[in-house]
């Protein structure tokens, strides 16, 4: 006869917890605590209530503001042209492998651009650097054909390994913008010294050109040769903006409340320490006091 295990698993969590609560009680919550680690634990406990709290409000319908972002708007406008022009839309996810955090924001980015070209039957070409990218850029394409009601357009031929070196990659990728004068360029994810080499090729043929990367140094090259340019952490909040999915959007508008508040602190924690090291003011002014 089997018996259900939840009330004796119960009933074990039950006497673990009355053990740990009896021994907190006995070696003092300093033996328990790192007290120098607490003003980290509340930080990080502020910015996990933050999330949770625009992520359940997002869920409950209420709209959540976000700026308007001008590269990511005009992402309709480069599939529109393409489609009117009957020509294509290049995306580059960078030149990285999957397990760059610039990378995986290109291929969400990539799911969003994808929906919009089979919305608007425009060709859309994925050149890969990495042939774990190039498995992952065709999965994330075939899904966004499908959810848009038009798996017979996708075309897996399409999303190609060029190479893994970085110069024969720009070299290759080049070869395809002059050949095939695609209507449009996006370049979302990790690029170094072949950023200019392929945004001043798109920017010959007339291309509009949409690009973005963490890589401050990659950056005025892509002011100076493409259309709008995501800069910093605009590359990561694209796929919330693109897809206005109430949980990508309260994680986003969560972390930038926490990050509004934990500057606030430090502000006030200089202004403190300023005013009782040199005006004289009681040491309880300082937010330091509070977890002596």
């Amino acid at each position: 006869m089997l018996r259900n295990p939840l009330p004796t698993l119960a009933s074990r969590a039950f006497v673990v917890l009355l053990l740990t609560q009896s021994s907190v009680q006995a070696a003092g919550l300093g033996d328990v605590l790192k007290m120098s680690e607490l003003p980290t634990f509340l930080a990080l406990t502020m910015l996990c209530a933050c999330i949770y709290f625009f992520i359940q409000k997002g869920k409950s319908g209420d709209k959540l503001y976000i700026r308007r972002i001008p590269a990511l708007s005009s992402v309709d406008e480069a599939v529109g042209r393409a489609t009117e022009m009957g020509r294509s839309v290049v995306y580059i996810p960078g030149i990285m492998d999957i397990d760059d955090i610039q990378t995986l924001a290109g291929l969400n980015i990539l799911g969003s651009v994808a929906r919009r070209t089979s919305v608007y039957d425009a060709e859309l070409k994925v050149p890969c650097a990495k042939s774990m990218v190039l498995s992952t850029a065709q999965d994330v394409v075939k899904e966004a054909y499908l959810r848009t009601g038009h798996p017979d357009t996708y075309n897996e031929s399409n999303i190609n390994y060029i190479t893994d070196d970085q110069f024969a990659f720009a070299a290759g990728v080049n070869g395809m913008i002059v050949r095939e004068k695609p209507a449009a360029v996006v370049m979302l994810g990790t690029f170094y010294a072949e950023s200019l080499l392929i945004a001043e090729t798109g920017n010959h043929i007339g291309a509009i050109q949409i690009a973005g990367t963490a890589e401050s140094s990659q950056l005025p090259f892509f002011v100076a040769a493409c259309d709008y340019v995501l800069i910093g952490e605009e590359l990561f909040a694209a796929s919330a903006y693109l897809s206005q999915d109430p949980l990508l959007l309260g994680s986003l508008k969560g972390q930038d409340v926490g990050k509004m508040l934990i500057i606030f602190a430090i502000l006030y924690g200089c202004l403190s320490e300023f005013l009782i090291q040199f005006l004289g003011f009681p040491a309880a002014l300082s937010i330091t006091s509070l977890f002596a």
